[in-house]
C-alpha cells in the first residue's frame, strides 16, 4: 500500500513528461476535478509544452530534465518508441523518491518497462485509455466511459485508479504478459476497421460511385451494424452472403477481387474465413453452403 501519497493531505503533484493528446486530456481532466496539482511539464518542443500549459489551465513549462521539481507522480506520455530513454532519464536526473509512482498509458507496453525507477523505491504503472485522441478538446468532453486498461504495482494502482474514476474512467484489469494482444484487439477494431472502411469506399468507386456519395452509404450501414453488434454479439449480427451460405455470390466477389486487386482478393477470402466461423454459430446457412464456402475461402 502506498501509505506515503494515501496519507498526503492534498494536491498530490504531478509533472508530464511528453505531453501529447493523451496528457494534455487527462491533465486537464484532473485539473479540472482538482484531483492532481499538474506541476511541471516537459516536451521536446518548448512551444508544445506551452500549448500544453494553456490547454489544461495549470503546469509550468520546463525545459530539461535538470529543471524538473520533484513531484509525487509522473506521467510519461511520450510515444511508446521513447518510454524507456525518457524513464533512464527521469531516473539519472535524481529526483525521484522513494513511495513516488512513475506510469505511462502506452496499450502496448507493459508497466515493466518502467522497472528502472524501482531502483529509488518508485511504484510503476500503465493506465491505458481505450480512446482516439485525435482531439484534446473533444476528448476532455467524451471522456466519461473510456474503458482504462490497468496493470503494474499495486500500490501505484491504488492511487490511478481512483484517479482515473474521477474523471470517469472505467477501469479495466489486465494481464502484462498477454498485453500484446490486448493492444492488437483496439488496434483491429479502430486502426484496422478505418482501413476496411477505406476498401470499401475503394470498391464502391470501382462501381463508379464517387468517395462522397460512397462515404455517405457507408455511414448507416456502418452504424447499423456496430448498433448490431454490440446489442446482438458478432455471429447474431452478421448478415450477407456468407451468413446466408450464398456460395454464388461470395465466388464472383472473391474472383472480381482477385482480378481487381489480388492483395485485396487475400483480404476478402481471409476475413471470409472470419466470417464462416460466425455463419456456423449463427446457423441459417445450410451445412451444405457452409462447407462449399470453406472450400472456396480457406483451400
Amino acid at each position: 500500500m502506498n501509505e506515503t501519497l494515501l496519507m498526503k493531505a492534498p494536491p498530490v503533484t504531478l509533472n508530464i513528461i511528453g505531453c501529447g493528446n493523451v496528457g494534455k486530456t487527462l491533465g486537464h481532466l484532473w485539473t479540472r476535478q482538482n484531483v492532481f496539482k499538474v506541476q511541471d511539464i516537459l516536451n521536446r518542443s518548448h512551444q508544445s509544452s506551452i500549448a500544453a500549459v494553456d490547454f489544461i489551465q495549470a503546469g509550468h513549462v520546463v525545459q530539461s530534465f535538470a529543471d524538473i521539481r520533484p513531484a509525487d507522480l509522473y506521467l510519461i506520455g511520450t510515444p511508446d518508441q521513447h518510454i524507456a530513454e525518457c524513464c533512464a532519464a527521469l531516473l539519472a536526473s535524481n529526483i525521484l523518491r522513494a513511495g513516488n509512482i512513475v506510469f505511462h498509458c502506452s496499450g502496448a507496453l507493459p508497466s515493466s518497462i518502467l522497472d528502472a525507477v524501482r531502483a529509488v523505491g518508485a511504484s510503476i504503472a500503465s493506465i491505458h485509455p481505450i480512446k482516439s485522441f485525435a482531439d484534446p478538446k473533444a476528448s476532455t468532453l467524451s471522456f466519461a466511459g473510456t474503458f482504462c486498461g490497468a496493470e503494474g504495482a499495486q500500490d501505484a494502482l491504488e492511487i490511478l485508479i481512483p484517479a482515473f474514476e474521477k474523471i470517469g474512467g472505467k477501469i479495466l484489469p489486465i494481464d502484462s504478459a498477454q498485453k500484446t494482444y490486448y493492444h492488437a484487439a483496439g488496434v483491429v477494431v479502430s486502426n484496422y476497421l478505418t482501413a476496411l472502411m477505406e476498401l470499401g469506399v475503394q470498391s464502391y468507386m470501382q462501381a463508379g460511385i464517387s468517395r462522397e456519395q460512397a462515404l455517405a452509404i457507408i455511414d448507416p450501414i456502418a452504424q447499423g451494424t456496430l448498433k448490431n453488434i454490440v446489442s446482438l454479439g458478432t455471429a447474431q449480427a452478421l448478415t450477407g452472403p456468407i451468413a446466408r451460405g450464398d456460395v454464388e455470390t461470395v465466388v464472383r466477389q472473391l474472383e472480381a477481387f482477385q482480378q481487381w486487386k489480388p492483395e485485396y482478393g487475400e483480404l476478402y477470402r481471409l476475413l471470409g474465413g472470419v466470417a464462416l466461423e460466425l455463419a456456423e454459430i449463427k446457423n441459417i446457412a445450410t451445412r451444405h453452403g457452409i462447407e462449399t464456402l470453406r472450400k472456396n475461402l480457406l483451400n
